[in-house]
């Protein structure tokens, strides 16, 4: 009496609802995969929600939103950059010539991680100029012969300055 006819089928032999199962199956694991990030121990991370800083992030396996949250991610490995050579006039009026190398990283408490990114345009580039500037400021009060013989005074005394401007 009455016939009933098969589901509609796609070209592969699928029906409808598989379609729509694989589909749905389809978006849940790229959801899954936008919404994980990893955190290496080299890095710690700065969610951003919709542009705004949300949460700090630490190593390992942490989860967001996928299409809200943003990771910004933090080297906190000690860097190493050279201070270009520059004339500085020490206290006894000599013209010298002097460059440096020096070693920095970003502490890795949340504080210091948000001011290496939201303080500040490019944090590596300041430390380099402002090593330059206290480098010369240092030699600056120091005679020829005693700025050729105190390297450890002149580390010292750098230190002490770029940790208090941090």
């Amino acid at each position: 009496m009455f016939q009933t006819s098969p589901l509609p089928t796609s070209g592969l032999g699928f029906d409808l609802p598989t379609w729509s199962l694989i589909l749905v199956l389809l978006i849940v694991t790229w959801l899954f995969l936008r919404s994980t990030r990893v955190v290496r121990p080299t890095e710690r991370g700065l969610v951003e929600r919709f542009g705004r800083y949300h949460r700090f992030v630490k190593t390992g396996l942490t989860f967001m939103l996928p299409i809200a949250d943003r990771l910004v991610k933090v080297n906190i490995t000690e860097r190493m950059s050279e201070v270009q050579p520059q004339e500085v006039i020490t206290k006894d009026k000599v013209v010298m010539k002097v460059d440096a190398v020096i070693f920095f990283k970003v502490r890795t408490d949340e504080d210091s991680v948000k001011a290496s990114e939201y303080n500040v345009a490019s944090f590596e580039k300041q430390i380099e100029v402002l090593s330059r500037t206290t480098l010369r400021n240092i030699i600056g009060t120091l005679d020829m012969a005693e700025a050729n013989v105190s390297r450890e005074k002149i580390n010292q005394a750098l230190k002490e300055q770029l940790t208090l401007q941090s």
